[in-house]
């Protein structure tokens, strides 16, 4: 094996495993309120949304839900995509290559998707607690960063 390839295959395995260890950390020290679930208690208890506001954001939920499960689907079968990549490849070559820029279109899907479902709860908001429901998405977003 050329000097080259190998130190592909070490970063492609170092990569996995780094991978492992952030779901591993996740599952074993994760907060047990995730910010997002703060987010979600905040809109449902906090705002005193009225009985429109509710029935609006209700609708926006069961469509964003039905989108979710279609990416995380999709990432599921992009990480499928790049075992077959890598075992067929055994390095960096240009099968993984492709299935990980594919992978990271479909989480940045995600992450607009969820940018836009968020834009349009705030959207049926009052500005009071659009106040709120902003200091909650920040405060969700830089959870980690504390």
């Amino acid at each position: 094996m050329t000097g080259w390839r190998r130190l592909a295959l070490i970063v492609v395995f170092a990569f996995l495993a780094a991978l492992g260890g952030v779901f591993v950390g996740r599952a074993l020290f994760g907060s047990a309120h995730p910010p997002e679930n703060e987010l979600h208690a905040l809109l449902h208890d906090g705002l005193n949304l009225d009985a429109g506001q509710a029935a609006q954001i209700e609708i926006l939920e069961k469509r964003f839900a039905i989108r979710k499960r279609a990416l995380e689907l999709e990432l599921r079968a992009d990480n499928a995509r790049l075992a077959d990549a890598i075992e067929a490849e055994h390095g960096y070559g240009p099968r993984v290559a492709a299935t990980i820029d594919h992978s990271h279109g479909t989480m940045g899907g995600l992450q607009k998707e969820t940018l836009e479902h968020i834009f349009a709860m705030r959207q049926i908001l009052k500005p009071d607690q659009a106040a709120k429901f902003d200091k909650a998405v920040v405060k969700a977003l830089t959870a980690d960063a504390r």
